[in-house]
């Protein structure tokens, strides 16, 4: 299987790492998504990453579609079977990708407008989502115990990219259990610091 991707895409990094986790190999190659590769249109009419290609079926996308076929193919082993622990999986993995969302939504806000007409309104919306997510998470910290699941990985992507493209915002900052988190996880996820969104 191939998985269209960018390294500065932490969706695509949350699904880089599930997939090593699972013991599924990809073929991960980069695509510049501003060039409009036509492997990537003719794939994925959106024309975003992550977008995986497979030999014996249709391409699949978004990030939460690839992640639920790797566990389909997995046997389950990406998610719980049973509630509650498997809802709790799924809500961090949504909160963890909204978060991610607002991030995205702020940098393309910077980007497409000259500085004169960047809506600071709209960015500061955007940061207060981020800012009351990592409160929550800090407060409800996820326990990184026997099995890994999708919402690790998608809070591991999360955390990953706003040290790429936030690092002024200094998150760790009065959120001591959540700073100390990429650590622990580090210790079940030895291929993090491969794997993790970068530049």
């Amino acid at each position: 299987m191939k998985l269209l991707y960018s390294p500065a895409s932490p969706y695509a990094a949350k699904v880089r790492m599930a997939a090593r986790h699972l013991g599924i190999e990809l073929d991960a190659v980069k695509v510049e998504t501003s060039a409009a590769p036509p492997e990537l249109l003719d794939s994925n009419p959106l024309g975003k990453i992550p977008t995986l290609l497979r030999k014996d079926g249709p391409p699949i996308y978004d990030s939460v579609a690839i992640m639920h076929y790797l566990d389909r193919l997995s046997g389950g082993k990406l998610y719980p079977r049973k509630d509650p622990k498997r809802a709790n999986a799924d809500v961090l993995e949504s909160l963890c990708d909204g978060m991610m969302d607002s991030l995205l939504a702020i940098m393309n806000e910077r980007r497409s407008r000259p500085e004169e007409l960047v809506h600071q309104p709209w960015i500061d919306k955007q940061w207060g989502k981020v800012s009351r997510g990592l409160d929550f998470l800090d407060a409800h910290l996820p326990k990184t115990g026997r099995k890994l699941n999708g919402g690790h990985f998608a809070l591991a992507a999360l955390l990953s990219y706003l040290d790429l493209r936030f690092a002024e915002k200094n998150w760790r900052e009065g959120r001591p259990e959540l700073a100390a988190w990429p650590a622990a996880f580090q210790q079940r996820f030895p291929d993090f610091d491969v794997l993790k969104t970068s530049a």
